[in-house]
C-alpha cells in the first residue's frame, strides 16, 4: 500500500492542512509472486477516489487509525483522501475560514495535480461519518455535479451543532434537499446503526430525501451505536456499493 501523510499550504485557509492520502500500489502477495499479477508501479490508468470526511473532534489520522479503510481501498484499487476539518462542519463561517471552498475546490484541485487520481466526475465520491456525513451531504447536494455517488453514515443531521441558525440556508441539508427536486442527481448512500443516538435523525432526513423524490439507499444494523465497529463495517459495504465505470471496477485483489 502506499500511505500518505500530506501537509499542504492552502490558498483558501492560508495555512497548512493535514491530508492523509491512500494510492492502491503493489501489494505483498503480488511482489511475492502468488497472485499471478504482475507486480509493477506503471499505472496504466489513474484511480478513481472518494474524499472521505471524519467526525467531530477526529482528524485526518482517525479513518486509518480506527477503521481497516486501506485494506478495503487497496482490495478494490480506489484512492481514499481523508483531509483534517477541524471542527469547522466543511463548511464557511460568517467572517471565517472558507472551508466549504477548500473541500468543494482546492482539494480536488490538489489532489488530482499530486497524485494519479482521476478528475473525471464519474470516478469522484464523497462520504463521511457523523459530522462528515453532514459535510458529504451539503457537498454532494450543493455541487452533484461534482460526484457520482454521496455516503453519509450516522449524518450529524438536525442537530444543534449542524443546524444551529442554519435552516432554511444553503448549509441546511433539507433545504438543499428541497432545490434538487427534479435535478439529476447521484445516487445517495445512507447508513445508520438502530442504537445510535442520532438514529431518529438519519431515518427523518431519509424519509425526507424520499419525499424529494432523490436517489436514496438506507442501510441499517442492528446492535451498533455512534461507533467505530459500524463505521468499519459500512465503510466497506459503501465501497461495494458505489456505481463504479472505471478500470479497476472489479477487482478485489489480496492483500
Amino acid at each position: 500500500m502506499a500511505h500518505f501523510n500530506v501537509k499542504m499550504i492552502s490558498r483558501k485557509l492560508v495555512r497548512s492542512v493535514e491530508l492523509t492520502v491512500i494510492i492502491p500500489s503493489t501489494t505483498i502477495p503480488e511482489a511475492l509472486g502468488v497472485t499471478g499479477e504482475k507486480a509493477t508501479h506503471v499505472i496504466e490508468e489513474k484511480y478513481p477516489v472518494i474524499y472521505l470526511l471524519h467526525g467531530l473532534g477526529n482528524s485526518a489520522t482517525e479513518w486509518t487509525s480506527y477503521s481497516n479503510v486501506e485494506v478495503f481501498a487497496e482490495e478494490r484499487k480506489i484512492a481514499v483522501v481523508m483531509p483534517s476539518g477541524e471542527n469547522k462542519w466543511y463548511r464557511t463561517e460568517d467572517k471565517g475560514d472558507d472551508f466549504f471552498g477548500f473541500i468543494s475546490e482546492e482539494l480536488p484541485e490538489f489532489v488530482e495535480n499530486m497524485f494519479p487520481v482521476s478528475n473525471k466526475v464519474s470516478d469522484r465520491y464523497i462520504a463521511g461519518l457523523s459530522m462528515g456525513g453532514y459535510g458529504a451531504l451539503i457537498h454532494g447536494l450543493t455541487n452533484p455535479e461534482k460526484f457520482a455517488a454521496i455516503g453519509a453514515f450516522s449524518a450529524a443531521v438536525e442537530t444543534e451543532d449542524a443546524t444551529s441558525n442554519l435552516k432554511g440556508s444553503e448549509y441546511d441539508p433539507y433545504a438543499l434537499a428541497e432545490k434538487c427536486k427534479g435535478k439529476l442527481l447521484p445516487p445517495i448512500f445512507l447508513a445508520c446503526g438502530e442504537k445510535d443516538m442520532l438514529w431518529k435523525n438519519n431515518i427523518q432526513f431519509k424519509d425526507h430525501l424520499e419525499k424529494c423524490g432523490l436517489p436514496v439507499t438506507f442501510v441499517k444494523k442492528e446492535g451498533y451505536a455512534h461507533e467505530w465497529r459500524f463505521w468499519n463495517l459500512i465503510v466497506e459495504e459503501f465501497m461495494d456499493w458505489i456505481p463504479r465505470t472505471d478500470k479497476y471496477r472489479n477487482c478485489k485483489r489480496s492483500v
